[in-house]
């Protein structure tokens, strides 16, 4: 287990700093001068070519990849070309707003998938199973932009139920807080919940076909044990992996998300600074959401040997 750790983590460097490689590459590549935007357009050249020294932009790519490299490692991802604030406490100030979103629609999520996966499974061909599939087709296909807007209309324009946007941090107001984060955490929470819902159905109608649950029923035992005691723990395992690869786009599918309803989080930071041209802060942010994808994806690498013992960290099942 302690050399699969240690391997994984060298390779989780190794990605980052591809990534970082990639990021710095794309944005300095955009169009823009982050000097223009600081001192306007009616600076003079010599003011403008002072600040590019001042801030390394005269410096070949190279070099000033290696610089914001050596700086990143530390810590320091520069300063916001916007407002001169440092980028870190930026980062700090918004990557709470994102998470508690994930988390909310995740939970949201399995609340719908979990149950509607495995009724859908037992009660094949039922109505609830018709329901069940028309549900995740339904999920899938809805953009999230849409169904945000619809959610808006109907549960705060129309029915007056939860507030339409912002955001209230919740050591301020926990209750505030969640009432403004439960449309934005059911916008995103589901299609996640929909993809789930079709994969445990698919994995769970296989599991209940194999010799070993037969064999449950012939003993006697109750369906209830049957298909939560042996079935689910053995079906579980393909949407634990779609779990985390989706845990890892919400921080993507949330620039979206979080646009609308206003939430201040990691994707409308990441709007905002391309839009104004704000490269340090869209360097670093970005970043954080690839080490955050690449953490996840080793999170459920691990779970899988806690919930199956046959299977082997070391590569494949024992």
């Amino acid at each position: 287990m302690l050399q699969f750790i240690l391997r994984r983590f060298g390779l989780m460097i190794l990605l980052l700093f591809l990534v970082s490689i990639i990021i710095f590459s794309i944005v300095n590549v955009l169009p823009g001068d982050p000097a223009l935007l600081i001192l306007g357009e009616e600076a003079s050249e010599e003011s403008l070519q002072a600040l590019r020294e001042g801030m390394g932009l005269n410096e070949p790519l190279v070099v000033q990849y290696i610089n914001w490299l050596v700086n990143a490692i530390q810590g320091d991802f520069g300063q916001s070309v916007r407002d001169q604030t440092p980028v870190t406490d930026i980062l700090i100030e918004k990557i709470p707003i994102t998470l508690q979103l994930t988390v909310f629609s995740f939970f949201i999520a399995l609340l719908i998938a979990l149950p509607a996966g495995v009724i859908s499974a037992v009660r094949k061909g039922s109505i609830l199973d018709y329901s069940s599939t028309l549900f995740a087709l339904s999920g899938v296909s809805l953009p999230p932009f849409w169904l945000g807007i619809l959610l808006i209309y109907i549960f705060s324009i129309t029915l007056g139920w939860f507030p339409p946007s912002g955001y209230i941090p919740f050591n301020e107001s926990p209750i505030q807080s969640m009432a403004l984060m439960v449309l934005p955490a059911i916008t995103i929470g589901i299609r996640l919940s929909a993809e789930l819902t079709r994969m445990l159905r698919s994995s769970l109608l296989e599991v209940l076909q194999s010799d070993f649950i037969r064999t449950g029923y012939a003993k006697g035992l109750m369906e209830r044990g049957v298909v939560f005691g042996h079935g689910l723990r053995n079906a579980i395992l393909p949407v634990i992996t779609v779990s985390g690869l989706q845990m890892s786009t919400f921080l993507g599918g949330a620039v979206i998300t979080e646009t609308i309803f206003a939430v201040p989080g990691l994707g409308q930071l990441v709007i905002n600074s391309i839009l104004m041209r704000d490269f340090p802060v869209v360097q670093a942010a970005v970043l954080f959401m690839a080490f955050a994808v690449i953490v996840v994806n080793f999170v459920v690498d691990l779970m899988y040997s806690f919930l199956d013992p046959r299977i082997n960290v070391q590569g494949g099942k024992s």
